[in-house]
């Protein structure tokens, strides 16, 4: 579903991401850990062409994207559907109520029939159990169920990836687990995705593969139990034994 090859981007003189290269099956949750500056909010901007890489590819299902060329806006934009991203923020538009906040995207963007895009709005809400408060604004709405109404927004564009940016590093400790919940849903229901997360008892419970970034390289990848109980390099050992 997913392959990036010699991922690499740059701010100036500063390299962030220094060669990533990632093959992602169909249906997989991968959590990608790592310290502050890292690189892992770099590497999920770039997947969705948030950030324009400086070199390398992305291939997303049967699209791809050299960066060692030039690459077009009409073809960042297509590619770009093909992702739905969760940020860190609910970035909800406060006068509009969470079943428009839903709608916007398919309407907008894709030029659903209004009918059409309330349906499956509705549709997207049921499934992070958020259907009763489809005509709430988001000033009535917890943490929680804005980060959740913000999962069904991105889901309403049918992407075949989903990526999260440290989606409940907003909220109040005693929201986190319905957005978790949320997510751990979607996993079960065979969404591909790549979550950036501090939440190592998620990473541990859902990933089919933990990666571990520093310093814009991934320094290792395996499952959970391995990478938790007995990293093989010692950089993840230090970084394990400061947050655990």
């Amino acid at each position: 579903m997913i392959s990036v090859k010699n991922l690499h981007k740059s701010f100036g003189r500063l390299d962030v991401l220094n060669g990533i290269d990632l093959e992602v099956e169909k249906g997989k949750v991968i959590v990608v850990i790592g310290p502050s500056g890292s690189g892992k909010t770099t590497f999920l901007r770039c997947l969705n062409v948030l950030e324009s890489p400086t070199s390398g590819t992305i291939q997303i299902a049967d699209q791809q994207l050299n960066f060692n060329g030039a690459v077009t806006k009409k073809e960042i934009t297509l590619f770009r559907r093909l992702t739905g991203m969760v940020f860190q923020g609910y970035n909800l538009f406060p006068h509009m109520t969470a079943l428009e906040n839903v709608m916007e995207g398919p309407v907008i963007v894709k030029k659903e029939a209004k009918e059409k895009a309330r349906q499956m709005s509705e549709q997207m809400l049921q499934k992070v159990g958020l259907f009763d408060r489809k005509d709430y604004y988001p000033s009535q709405l917890s943490g929680g169920q804005q980060q959740r109404v913000g999962i069904a927004r991105a889901l309403a564009m049918e992407p075949k990836v989903m990526l999260f940016d440290e989606p409940t590093s907003a909220l109040d400790p005693e929201l986190v687990g319905e957005v978790l919940t949320a997510m751990k849903s979607l996993a079960q229901e065979g969404m591909t995705m790549i979550v950036v997360t501090h939440e190592m008892k998620f990473a541990k419970e859902v990933a089919d593969e933990v990666i571990f970034i520093d310093k814009g390289v991934i320094v290792e990848r395996d499952v959970p139990e391995n990478i938790f109980t007995n990293p093989k390099e010692e950089r993840t050992r230090r970084f394990l034994n400061l947050i655990q």
